[in-house]
């Protein structure tokens, strides 16, 4: 299942122009700091939300896209999966840090350049914390062992989360 969001991000990612989506998806809406999309796999729909960081942080000189997605994917039963595109190669073996707010903590494995939770039951915890929190700070190394370090404004993130449901037909 990981393997599938690896290769839906890669291809979502590979169809960004900053700042909005292009190609086979669908803008559902804008949800503040949030889009919500959808597009077709399979012939089943496949809805995510993702939005960039705010800031980012680190002493690098060149990183590409950076994103943080959730993704239903009603077809195989996965909703609520929570993926991570670093916009570099992740140190092997490496662990991304998140804080929401500062009272909520998660811990992602890495693989390439992008990061997940340990399964469905931590992307619940991690969504329902997005819902609720105003800012997400997200903590990585790439490959060089350099520090980055993302702040997302959570704003809008539980319009766009309920839109992704209502367009999918998935409920928490």
């Amino acid at each position: 299942m990981k393997k599938i969001a690896l290769l839906t991000a890669a291809l979502i990612i590979s169809t960004i122009s900053a700042p909005a989506f292009a190609g086979d998806t669908d803008l559902i809406g804008q949800y503040g700091d949030w889009s919500a999309h959808s597009y077709k796999e399979d012939g089943q729909n496949v809805c995510f939300m993702a939005s960039t960081p705010k800031t980012d942080e680190g002493n690098y000189t060149r990183r590409g896209d950076i994103f943080a997605f959730v993704t239903h994917r009603k077809s195989d039963g996965t909703k609520n999966e929570f993926s991570y595109a670093a916009g570099y190669a992740y140190k092997k073996d490496s662990e991304v840090k998140i804080s929401i707010d500062g009272k909520w903590s998660f811990t992602l494995f890495t693989d390439n350049e992008n990061a997940w939770t340990a399964g469905p039951a931590e992307d619940k915890k991690l969504i329902d914390a997005i819902k609720r929190g105003s800012k997400m700070t997200v903590i990585g190394y790439s490959k060089r062992g350099t520090k980055t370090t993302d702040t997302y404004s959570l704003k809008g993130s539980s319009k766009a989360h309920q839109a992704i449901g209502n367009a999918c037909g998935v409920s928490d």
